[in-house]
């Protein structure tokens, strides 16, 4: 008589860029560990995917933990062609051309939203989906309703949990409090090699992507001329992974279009700048964790870098109602100035105003996104995965 059927988990990596991955992958392991005994399959749709989730995986690929590659068919490869500089129109369509696929898996894991389609509009409603999200950000899209369509939210800490219930409607039963997925994957206390040789500060640059939010498109190469001109000491450009992806940024939350532009020759020559684009280093906290100052608009990223408290700075190009705003808390964490021209007197007092007020701000803030209680988030998640796969004896020896 055949024994049962082993259950098939699949994790989804369908984006432009790598920086969603660890934030799903490592619960991928902890599976593994955790004595799961089903299959585990690592979907990737492109070739830069694939290479980050193979140099993340190491040599846990194998026969448990198989890399797929999912593909698009001629009809949906010429309509991306034709639109991706403006819309992910292959990211969307990838979905409809592996339907099959999807099928085939009892439980499927992701860090967006665009997976729910598969429920909406292909009615694959037998099909648990879990949510990881993909940062601890106070941006209001982070708690919009879509995330109701999920089987299961897993999130960092107390105040996220609050927010889905109060901003986005989910049921407080289908959501979990894990910690966070990415911090086992780094080490926060291990020694690291400075960032510019030589002395002086290092400030890391985050602009977000979205142009209604970002400092780039009014700003940004305000505050790249106060490094290459001496006014500061040592800066690190590294944007969110998305502004510079397509010739034009294009945002959904709040309809806007705009170019990012060309970094000009003389930034990058410049001994006291190092542009990142896009690089792993811009999405394995090399530069969070390695900067002294952190200065920018609404990244999420913000938060990683409090995970050793520093000082902060924010950029505010729009003159946003921020006070007292729960999608600009990270800017009660530093100073907020609204011209470039202020950066170096900012900076100058950035470190005696850490010490005497923002420090303690920060903690606060930091404690009430992030859970961590010890056990690495990534077994925590793992657990709540296995309960939700029907795996509660596992889920009792996690």
């Amino acid at each position: 008589m055949p024994g049962p059927t082993k259950r098939r988990i699949g994790f989804l990596f369908n984006h432009d860029q790598a920086h969603q991955i660890a934030h799903s992958l490592p619960i991928a392991f902890a599976l593994i560990d955790g004595g799961f005994d089903g299959e585990i399959l690592l979907a990737v749709s492109n070739d830069h995917l694939e290479r980050e989730v193979r140099r993340v995986a190491g040599d846990r690929l194998g026969r448990q933990v198989q890399l797929v590659r999912l593909g698009l068919g001629a009809g949906a490869r010429r309509l991306d062609h034709a639109l991706g500089e403006l819309v992910p129109a292959g990211k969307i369509l990838l979905y409809r051309d592996n339907l099959d696929f999807f099928r085939s898996l009892d439980l499927l894991v992701v860090s967006e939203k665009t997976s729910l389609l598969l429920k909406k509009r292909y009615r694959l409603d037998n099909l648990k989906i879990v949510h990881t999200r993909h940062g601890a950000g106070d941006r209001a899209i982070g708690f919009d309703p879509a995330s109701r369509g999920f089987d299961l939210v897993l999130c960092s800490g107390p105040l996220i949990r609050r927010r889905l219930i109060a901003d986005a409607g989910v049921d407080a039963a289908r959501i979990r409090i894990v910690g966070y997925p990415k911090f086992d994957l780094v080490e926060p206390a291990r020694p690291r090699s400075p960032l510019f040789s030589g002395s002086g500060t290092t400030t890391l640059y985050n602009p977000h992507p979205s142009p209604h939010l970002s400092s780039w498109f009014r700003d940004g190469r305000a505050v790249l001329d106060q490094f290459v001109g001496g006014g500061c000491d040592n800066l690190v450009f590294a944007p969110h992974v998305m502004l510079f992806q397509r010739r034009v940024v294009v945002t959904i939350d709040r309809l806007s279009l705009k170019r990012p532009g060309r970094i000009a020759t003389d930034y990058l020559r410049s001994d006291h700048l190092k542009i990142d684009l896009g690089s792993t280093a811009s999405t394995d906290m090399s530069y969070t964790l390695g900067a002294d100052v952190y200065l920018g608009d609404a990244s999420s990223q913000v938060y990683e870098f409090l995970l050793r408290p520093r000082p902060c700075i924010f950029l505010d190009s729009h003159r946003q109602r921020w006070r007292d705003n729960p999608n600009f808390a990270h800017w009660t964490a530093g100073q907020v100035i609204n011209d470039p021209a202020d950066l170096p007197a900012a900076l100058e007092r950035s470190q005696r105003l850490h010490s005497q007020h923002y420090r303690a701000v920060q903690e606060a803030l930091f404690a009430d996104r992030f859970d961590l209680n010890g056990r690495p988030s990534s077994v925590r998640a793992a657990a709540a995965v296995m309960e939700l796969a029907g795996e509660r004896k596992l889920l009792q020896a996690a």
